[in-house]
């Protein structure tokens, strides 16, 4: 069963039930898939559909960093939620061991030596880590962390 069959199952549910906390961010990752689809003209594949999920991921985080700066907790806590709700949808995120492995890996695979090699480490590291959930702000830390300490 595809992403968006999923969804359709939950969002079905969720009416059923009368869930409002699961019925906004449903309907959202909804409308961003199909906006997507359309945008490509065709179905999405489930790699298109799972980036649709992290980028809508990555904007509520955004949004919690600017709500919790002014003082608007309540919006926060209502993000955070949602993103409970759309990280059912992506694979299991990677650990910071996996992270540090992966960026180990990397910087040994693209013979890094220093700060200038940043984005040649971070390809080929979220390439590592394809199939799992990584957020790339980690997965850079990692990179300036090995390649400044000479790892």
């Amino acid at each position: 069963m595809g992403l968006a069959d999923e969804v359709n199952r939950a969002l079905t549910a969720a009416m059923k039930a009368q869930d409002q906390a699961l019925l906004a961010p449903l309907r959202m990752l909804k409308t961003a898939l199909v906006n997507r689809a359309v945008e490509k003209g065709r179905t999405l594949d489930e790699a298109e559909a799972l980036q649709v999920v992290a980028s809508l991921v990555k904007q509520r985080r955004d949004s919690i960093e600017q709500f919790r700066g002014a003082g608007r907790h309540d919006l926060a806590d209502k993000e955070a939620r949602e993103i409970e709700v759309l990280e059912r949808y992506l694979p299991p995120a990677a650990g910071a061991e996996e992270i540090d492995g992966a960026v180990a890996a990397a910087i040994r695979e693209t013979g890094a030596s220093g700060p200038k090699d940043i984005g040649k480490v971070m390809k080929a590291a979220l390439a590592r880590l394809a199939g799992k959930s990584a957020d790339g702000k980690a997965v850079n830390e990692a990179v300036r962390r090995q390649l400044s300490s000479g790892k």
